[in-house]
């Protein structure tokens, strides 16, 4: 058994017994790894502030052929309970977790690490009218950061490079746009110029102006269902589309 010391952030936590606590963790330097927090729910306990989005310096007991860990200590530096306080901005750090949780390992990746808490405080701190857009732009570039980025500068099949100036139609199963040749007889949602400008932006990480954010919804649903979620919906997702009344 070894013992690794990492900046960690909290993805998921749930009791476990009576006095102790299982939590997720997503760390710099050693993936995902789920670990149990003895004692976390006894009176006083130094882990008290376990909580989904906190973030801290964590010590794992990490042994190779199990599946939970052993936290030995967690000293918090950020909190973020401001995300708990609206339900779009918990939602979409929900949907931000779950993603993670679903689809990343325990292989190190430190830019994943960044992007996601960096994402967090930007869905924290952004004003209310924005919260959507930041929540789009921080999730699909957690989608681009785990290799699965949608192709939106040539045809998915051809590789003719797509017209700009012209809607196209995307290819949820292939997972990118096709061109009007390619795209003949096929199912596929056609997207106009500006929302496919929007989307490349999300990819990067930038939020961008968007007439209206439920198509876009809609498309980042359709897209996980194809290419991550393996026929098992995130509830966070689910949450997020009946808030916002997205069909």
């Amino acid at each position: 058994m070894s013992i690794t010391t990492t900046d960690a952030l909290v993805l998921q936590c749930f009791p476990y017994g009576d006095t102790s606590r299982i939590v997720r963790l997503l760390t710099r330097d050693a993936g995902v790894h789920s670990a149990i927090a003895k004692g976390a729910l006894r009176p006083r306990s130094r882990y008290a502030h376990l909580e989904p989005f906190a973030e801290g310096s964590a010590a794992l007991y990490i042994r190779d052929t199990r599946d939970l860990q052993t936290l030995a200590s967690f000293e918090l530096t950020r909190r973020r309970h401001s995300l708990g306080r609206d339900l779009l901005r918990f939602g979409g750090a929900s949907l931000v977790a779950e993603l993670v949780l679903r689809t990343a390992s325990e292989e190190a990746q430190p830019a994943l690490f960044d992007v996601v808490t960096t994402g967090l405080d930007r869905i924290a701190a952004v004003e209310t009218d924005q919260v959507e857009v930041n929540v789009l732009a921080v999730t699909w570039n957690v989608i681009a950061m785990l290799g699965f980025t949608p192709e939106l500068d040539s045809c998915i099949v051809c590789g003719t490079d797509m017209d700009p100036a012209r809607d196209a139609t995307f290819d949820y199963t292939a997972g990118g746009l096709r061109c009007d040749s390619c795209a003949t007889g096929l199912p596929g949602r056609r997207i106009p110029p500006r929302a496919r400008t929007a989307l490349a932006a999300f990819c990067r990480g930038t939020p961008a102006p968007v007439h209206t954010t439920e198509g876009h919804w809609r498309l980042l649903s359709r897209y996980l269902e194809h290419h991550i979620l393996e026929g098992t919906p995130l509830r966070s997702l689910h949450f997020l589309a009946s808030s916002l009344a997205v069909g």
